[in-house]
């Protein structure tokens, strides 16, 4: 198990855009998470990119899983890779602002978000991060539904330096080589960014406006 033959698959996968990026102009960035899976001769990656998607019309976890041990399907996304979050968005969402007089229903609850009639729901929805960001994002079962149950996770980010460039081939990123070495190892050591975090959806303005 060689880290260019993970970088490899990653590479295919951006070049045909099924591999996630915040800066991503149909979802407006909320919050991101990566597990890092393996043992000797098996790996799996799972991106997980939190957005607001008008057009889906509703808040959504995409769950990108890639790997040499795939359970169903093929690296990047399925049909159920796409989890919708809140509950009640019918009676939420008045033109994609916030419609007021009810709470919004997360997962069968009902977070203390503060929240006035009219505000974007993309501004309501990120007010969830970070106390109610384990309600928007995967649970255990949505985050290994493709993977082998018995894979060891080995690393968990919360943040990491993503290119700004969604053309950039994760070959030739810091972090997706570091990446690669820690799955093709085991060795987490081999994590070791030199580069700031940038996945907060702050850093990227432009998400959302296509």
């Amino acid at each position: 198990m060689e880290a260019n033959d993970i970088l490899t698959q990653l590479d295919k996968c951006a070049a045909e855009f099924k591999l996630p990026h915040p800066d991503n102009g149909y979802f407006y960035a909320v919050d991101v998470r990566m597990h890092l899976y393996r043992d000797p001769g098996r790996w799996a990656l799972i991106i997980e990119t939190v957005g607001y998607n008008p057009r889906m019309g509703n808040l959504v976890n995409v769950v990108g899983t890639y790997g040499n041990c795939l359970i169903t399907g093929e690296p990047g996304w399925e049909n159920e890779s796409f989890h919708d979050r809140v509950e009640n968005m019918e009676e939420i969402d008045d033109q994609e602002t916030y419609a007021g007089g009810i709470p919004m229903v997360v997962r069968g609850r009902t977070p203390a978000v503060e929240a006035e009639p009219g505000e974007p729901l993309e501004v309501v929805f990120r007010r969830l991060v970070p106390e109610y960001r384990d309600l928007i994002l995967a649970d255990e079962a949505e985050t290994q539904s493709r993977i082998p149950g018995d894979l060891p996770k080995v690393l968990q980010l919360e943040e990491w330096h993503q290119p700004e460039d969604i053309e950039t081939l994760p070959s030739t990123s810091e972090t997706y080589q570091q990446i690669a070495e820690v799955l093709a190892s085991g060795d987490v050591g081999r994590y070791r960014p030199s580069l700031s975090p940038n996945t907060h959806w702050s850093n990227w303005p432009d998400s959302g406006t296509l």
